[in-house]
Parts: structure tokens; C-alpha cells; sequence
């Protein structure tokens, strides 16, 4: 996934992202939710914003942004599908954003993706 976003972004002109543990652990905690709660949403299942879930896995931010999917079978699949979505594309595009975590599970036949995009304070 990274080399996939770091693609991207060097065809905008944007610098590549590094991963960041705590974004990691922040977006495959997100996927997990979603996958227990068979919901896919940018609220996580307690009430929690994007920014609250940084803030839980220690991550002191000074932007961030998120993209999330469902049943997309493959990196390559969510990749493509965020790329033709005008929000999801403009954070992966945001040469703001310095760090990405991923997580991504699976529950029976659905796959639940994250991307946690951000910048450090």
C-alpha cells in the first residue's frame, strides 16, 4: 500500500509519506471496529472522530486525514477505487501530509481498509 500511495504522489508532485507505527496501530484498530461492528464509517462504534483515535494511540498531530472502504478485495482494488473518489484522492494527495498508517481486516466475506494520513505537531 505504501508504494501504491508514494506513486501517487510523486505523479502530483508530492513528497512520499513514511509509515508511522502509531498511525498503524491507530488505523488497524479502526478496521477492526468497523469489522465488529459491520460498519463502515469515519465515527468509530464509540462515538470516537479520526482525531480522538490519534490522540488514543499517542500520535501528537498537527493535521491528519482518513480514508476508508469495504469489500475491496486487494490493495491494488482500494487503491483504485480511492483514486476515483474527489475526497479520498485529496488525502492521499495532500503533500501536507508527511506519514500514513494502514490497516486492513477481514470479517467472512468483507475486508475492511483504513488509511491514516497525517503530519506530526
Amino acid at each position: 500500500m505504501l508504494s501504491l500511495v508514494n506513486t501517487e504522489r510523486a505523479g502530483a508532485g508530492c513528497p512520499a509519506v513514511r509509515t508511522e507505527g502509531r498511525l498503524t496501530t491507530a488505523a488497524q484498530r479502526h478496521s477492526q471496529d468497523q469489522a465488529d461492528h459491520r460498519n463502515m464509517s469515519h465515527t468509530g462504534s464509540d462515538g470516537s472522530t479520526v482525531g480522538d483515535r490519534l490522540d488514543r494511540a499517542g500520535y501528537s498531530w498537527s493535521t491528519y486525514g482518513e480514508n476508508v472502504a469495504v469489500n475491496r478485495p486487494s490493495a491494488e482494488a482500494v487503491m483504485a477505487a480511492w483514486m476515483n473518489s474527489p475526497g479520498h484522492r485529496a488525502n492521499v494527495l495532500n503533500c501536507a501530509f508527511t506519514e500514513l498508517g494502514v490497516g486492513m481486516v477481514t470479517r467472512g466475506d468483507q475486508t475492511y481498509w483504513t488509511q491514516k494520513f497525517a503530519a506530526p505537531r
